[in-house]
């Protein structure tokens, strides 16, 4: 056993800040002792802040490398994103044929399987398509096909999915779904032109959840309320990407009103943590210009977020740091049932980020591991 180390400052509980120390052995957090505070007293004190290490379960890429690539590029987004405090992942496939999907996951696999050295932890996979709507593919491309459980369980056979995207209101969604979900997946509805109907039946058949909420589906009208007025009325969990180009910060209230576990993702690019130019998403080509992603023809491909900006960006358009700490991590960890992740508590793994007054990432830990390269 090793000896334990402590870390001090201002630390998130999920009974709100206590001005201490967090504890850490093992890799775990062995205790946290010192005194309650609240968060005025926190921020006015203008100290190291400990947070909960973001979750971040929907990235395909970042530092130049995307999870299609193959080879390391899944260890090289890990340590990027594990940089700006991320320090758990899913890996994020696009839409293709399958013998490419199969030639990611066979990489995917060992990453999966061990800790990245000063990397985030790839908890597994999240196969967005190619059980898309052809009609809502927003950035991907357009191999899109029936969804299918026995090909999901060859692909998992391969990688661990965790999570699966598919567009609900065609052929064969809902029993598919019910299959997933008896198979222990957890799914969620994105890509789709289904209407507010469609969206409720997928519910009622397993699906927990919604892939960046308002974009590449159906929106809300009073007369046709979509996919997106299925979410706001009866979803528990949604992911939003907090850029503030995916979504206007209105818009972003309206789901917070309305979802009590919205949960932030960067859906991250290869063009994460780089300059502006070119990259690959999948098969495609994209540029990071004009603060973000996109295709040649200006459609929004992904972002270039990562997740300590997301955290920002939640407190500049008024969340209290305590919510946006709630939204950056544990209720991503609470989707895919994790309840020793995105939370600082004894007995829980020792996965925090270290900020200073203007929640500029100071300090990762992944496992109970400082993060080299992340001051």
């Amino acid at each position: 056993m090793s000896p334990p180390h402590a870390l001090t400052g201002d630390i998130l509980t999920p009974e709100g800040f206590v001005h201490g120390r967090l504890w850490v052995a093992d890799g775990r957090i062995a205790a946290i002792d010192g005194t309650a505070c609240d968060e005025a007293a926190v921020r006015a004190r203008g100290g190291a802040l400990v947070l909960p290490g973001f979750v971040d379960l929907h990235v395909h890429g970042g530092g130049g490398a995307d999870t299609m690539d193959g080879g390391d590029a899944v260890a090289r987004m890990a340590r990027l994103h594990a940089c700006h405090g991320t320090t758990s992942m899913l890996a994020t496939t696009m839409t293709a044929p399958r013998d490419e999907i199969e030639t990611a996951l066979r990489a995917l696999a060992p990453v999966c399987r061990q800790a990245q050295p000063d990397g985030a932890r790839v908890l597994g996979v999240h196969l967005e398509g190619p059980y898309l709507d052809p009609r809502r593919l927003g950035a991907q491309p357009d191999f899109t096909a029936p969804a299918s459980v026995d090909e999901v369980l060859a692909l998992h056979a391969l990688a661990p999915i965790r999570l699966v995207t598919l567009a609900p209101g065609l052929p064969g969604a809902c029993v598919a779904i019910e299959g997933l979900r008896r198979h222990g997946f957890v799914v969620q509805l994105g890509h789709s032109e289904a209407t507010y109907e469609d969206g409720v039946a997928a519910l009622r058949c397993g699906a927990t959840g919604f892939t960046h909420l308002f974009n590449a589906m159906s929106g809300l009208h009073h007369r046709a309320p979509g996919l997106v007025g299925a979410a706001l009325a009866h979803a528990q969990h949604a992911e939003i990407i907090p850029d503030l180009l995916h979504v206007h910060p209105g818009a972003i209230h309206v789901a917070l009103r309305a979802i009590p576990g919205l949960y932030c993702v960067t859906d991250a690019t290869a063009a994460a943590g780089g300059p502006d130019g070119p990259y690959r998403l999948g098969r495609q080509t994209v540029h990071r210009c004009q603060g973000g992603v996109r295709l040649a023809d200006g459609t929004l491909a992904g972002s270039a977020l990562t997740m300590d900006q997301a955290l920002r960006n939640l407190v500049a358009i008024g969340l209290p740091l305590a919510e946006a700490s709630r939204r950056t991590a544990t209720f991503a960890a609470d989707f895919i049932g994790l309840a020793d992740r995105g939370r600082l508590s004894p007995g829980a793994w020792a996965d925090l980020v270290v900020l200073d007054a203007a929640l500029a990432v100071q300090q990762v830990w992944v496992e109970g591991r400082p993060v080299v390269g992340a001051t």
